[in-house]
């Protein structure tokens, strides 16, 4: 009864995890120093969420008993873009190399804005269906009376 329910609080908490990760990557898109590696700050590298199916036994039991239950998802982990850091020359930056050159965060604004515009929508669209699910087991109840 509560299926639908549940998967939809997975999806919300998994998406509001994943908003919360683009708004500290814009926020550190021009972050020379990140954290400190081998001695020396290194800028901050973009974070990604990584999810997948909410596979627990229920679920995998339901599937053998042909009960169609959504499993719903979860954040496996968060990981680092491994993409090279932008360089630019900047002579009078504190950070800059000998040669002038200082590493910048490899943040796109571009790509985090169409992030999080993606996980916002796909937000919105969980709390909907929450609201219908909602709506049908309320109604189901009316039946009763």
């Amino acid at each position: 009864m509560f299926n639908g329910i549940n998967t939809s609080a997975s999806a919300l908490t998994s998406q509001r995890l994943r908003m919360d990760v683009v708004s500290s990557n814009m926020a550190n898109a021009d972050s020379t120093r990140g954290r400190l590696v081998d001695g020396e700050w290194q800028p901050y590298r973009r974070k990604m969420v990584v999810m997948e199916p909410n596979n627990t036994f229920k679920n995998h039991l339901d599937r053998a008993r042909n009960e169609n239950a959504g499993s719903g998802v979860k954040v496996s982990r968060i990981v680092e873009d491994q993409t090279p850091f932008k360089q630019v020359f900047q002579p009078e930056h504190p950070d800059a190399d000998e040669a002038g050159f200082v590493q910048l965060p490899n943040v796109d604004p571009l790509k985090e804005v169409v992030d999080m515009m993606s996980a916002t929508r796909s937000y919105e669209a969980n709390v909907t269906a929450l609201d219908a699910h909602k709506n049908m087991l309320l109604k189901a109840l009316e039946i009763g009376r």
